[in-house]
């Protein structure tokens, strides 16, 4: 897929590795349409694009007409075809606590929602939108990138809610590339370890070098750039289709 003169929506988009990636595919000839329901940091990254460029939408990914108003606003840039997910949360809790406690179940559906019920609201609407547009020569039509996290493989005590979200993530890419294949959409999805976001830079030097302990090698937190970079290769592709892939230095989670 050309990223020249293409539209590509990026939801969790105002920061972290949504960000970096509105940068990267911009950066690749794409416009954008940033998804997130921080309106102060996503007016801000689509001012510093420039109007012409990319645009901010509030969207909560979970709720289908506010997703489907953020695909009608890529359609006034030119054509969708590329969709991000990035937006997600996560939450630490066991499945009992030390008093016996059961996790909480709105809790768990929570991180379900947004994580895996979300990503599919996108996937399923961007899926449609780009079903009515022209292939290319190809005969594509669009890119859709998901991203998982090495938890769905690697899931660690207290992360029951988030692995199990992120397993569904990387279990829904081969049947959606299935479904998809005869519009001519492609499904990839990026399983990511322990990237330097604004929420690990909240945290301390000492826990920060805690965390990199165990990546392999390089032996450091991935820089979002990276992951957006990741992402345009993916998008620029047109072999790769239906895989998850793992972005994380060779790290494997310990159980704690």
């Amino acid at each position: 897929m050309k990223l020249s003169g293409a539209v590509a929506l990026v939801t969790g988009g105002a920061s972290g590795l949504g960000a970096a990636t509105v940068r990267a595919l911009v950066a690749g000839g794409a416009k954008a349409v940033i998804v997130d329901r921080d309106e102060a940091k996503g007016t801000a990254l689509a001012s510093e694009l420039g109007s012409g460029t990319a645009v901010f939408a509030k969207a909560d990914v979970t709720e289908p007409a506010q997703i489907e108003a953020a695909i009608e606003a890529a359609g006034k840039l030119g054509t969708l075809r590329v969709a991000v997910s990035c937006a997600g949360v996560g939450w630490a809790a066991r499945t009992l606590d030390k008093t016996g406690k059961p996790h909480d179940l709105d809790l768990f559906k929570t991180v379900i929602g947004i994580n895996l019920v979300g990503t599919f609201n996108v996937l399923r609407l961007a899926a449609s939108a780009m079903s009515k547009t022209a292939p290319s020569d190809t005969g594509e039509r669009g890119v859709i990138v998901n991203t998982a996290s090495v938890a769905a493989f690697d899931g660690q005590i207290g992360q029951i809610a988030y692995a199990a979200s992120k397993a569904g993530v990387a279990g829904m890419t081969l049947p959606a590339a299935r479904d998809l294949a005869v519009v001519g959409v492609r499904v990839v999805t990026i399983a990511p370890g322990i990237f330097d976001t604004p929420m690990l830079g909240q945290l301390s030097e000492e826990v920060r070098a805690a965390l990199a302990k165990d990546v392999v090698f390089p032996k450091r937190l991935g820089d979002p750039a990276e992951y957006g970079g990741f992402v345009r290769s993916i998008v620029e592709t047109g072999y790769l289709n239906g895989e998850t892939i793992r972005l994380d230095g060779a790290l494997r989670m310990p159980p704690k």
